[in-house]
């Protein structure tokens, strides 16, 4: 769509419970935008015109242009909450301020490639996703807009876990930044350096047909004799 990582916003002057209501029910998305050395601001997105920014998947780990009243902020999507009962209904956005010389922590999408040819699949296994995004650490101008997971070459009963994800320059992973707090014998895999995807051999359910199971319970006189034995 034209300007996809451009939303236009107007500032908010009302607060409260009541207020966010009348906005929704006027089509606008009550949003706040915080961060940085400035102090939040409250705001307004029409409902709609947001709607169809969400509806790109690379929206969500971009740099965007956040227009208020003429001025232009550059900020990332940071929360975003939508109704119980509807995924197209936005109650309320959250955006955080950039500063290009500081690192951000973003949550992206992951893409996974090589399914079809991975020998797991090929000898009959299924692949598990196990994750779908995960966090990461950057400076703005390396944020990705997804990060790819590539398990073509990925066995039967095999995972792939986060410390083998190849990342783009300057992305770390959040999650084993931690692993370096604990102590690891040679060989020992951190307890943050979780599986995110698998092949493994499918369950085979055995259905037990009906005459089966009415053959191996006694009827009539045999269910007498066998309450007597």
């Amino acid at each position: 769509m034209k300007n996809l990582f451009e939303v236009q916003a107007e500032l908010r002057t009302d607060a409260g419970k009541g207020a966010s209501r009348r906005l929704r029910h006027a089509g606008q998305v009550p949003a706040i935008v915080y961060g940085g050395e400035d102090a939040p601001v409250s705001i307004t997105l029409d409902h709609n015109k947001f709607l169809r920014h969400l509806e790109e998947e690379a929206f969500y780990a971009h740099i965007l242009t956040l227009v208020i009243d003429g001025k232009k902020n550059k900020v990332v999507l940071k929360d975003l909450q939508r109704h119980p009962a509807s995924d197209v209904r936005i109650m309320h956005a959250d955006f955080l301020r950039i500063d290009a010389n500081q690192v951000m922590t973003m949550t992206v999408q992951l893409h996974f490639i090589g399914e079809d040819v991975a020998p797991g699949v090929k000898d009959g296994g299924a692949v598990s996703h196990l994750m779908t995004d995960i966090e990461i650490a950057c400076m703005p101008a390396d944020l990705p807009e997804y990060v790819e997971v590539d398990i073509s070459a990925l066995e039967l009963d095999s995972s792939l876990h986060l410390s083998e994800l190849v990342l783009p320059k300057g992305v770390t992973l959040t999650a084993l930044s931690h692993s370096q707090e604990e102590h690891l014998e040679e060989g020992e895999r951190s307890s943050y350096d979780q599986a995110v995807v698998n092949i493994h051999t499918p369950r085979v359910v055995v259905e037990v047909e009906e005459e089966d199971i009415s053959a191996d319970v006694p009827t009539g006189d045999d269910a007498e004799e066998a309450t007597e034995d």
